[in-house]
Order: structure tokens, then sequence, then C-alpha cells
């Protein structure tokens, strides 16, 4: 079964994204995307009748250390190392909206 994608939905998506891309590119990306989902639609007939599904094929299980809490400095220590501080806070440039 082959699915073609046509330049027009390579321009649209192009558009979407934000991407200016010319003629020949559109129609190289065109042969390409419908490469790929020929591929994908070849995989979706292959028999996985009798196979078992796997999520994790390393068999790994929490492979992550426990928490362990060190000694560090005091908040105290932490803010007066601060550039700058207000009301016992690390206080940093505003990054989103007004202050």
């Amino acid at each position: 079964m082959t699915q073609t994608i046509d330049t027009k939905t390579v321009k649209h998506v192009a558009t979407l994204v934000r991407l200016g891309i010319s003629e020949e590119e559109a129609q190289k990306f065109s042969g390409q995307f419908s490469s790929i989902i020929d591929y994908f639609n070849m995989l979706n007939e292959v028999d996985t009748e009798n196979v078992t599904p796997a999520s994790d094929i390393a068999n790994a299980e929490n492979v992550l250390r426990e928490d362990v809490v060190k000694p560090s400095m005091s908040h105290e220590e932490f803010i007066k190392n601060a550039p700058k501080s207000e009301r016992g806070y690390v206080k940093v440039p505003t990054v989103l909206g007004e202050e």
C-alpha cells in the first residue's frame, strides 16, 4: 500500500513549523516522507500475534541510587553567597512578565 505525501502537504507542514523551503526541497521531502510512511505500513503488516510485548528490553529494575542526605551549607550561608537576595530568598532577574 503506497501512500504519498504531496508537495502541498509538505509546504503546509513547513509553514506550520515556520520553515521556508523551496519547491525543489518540497519535492525531495515529499518522496522521503512517502518512503517513511511506506516503511511504517510494512511494519504494520508484520505478524506479531505470538510475540510477547517488551517495554524494557534490558530488564533493568530501579537502576537509580537511593537518595542520601549529605552535609551542605546552611540556608544563611547560601543566601550570604548569593549575588542578590531579598527577604531570605535568592533574587534573580525577571525572565517572564514584568517586574
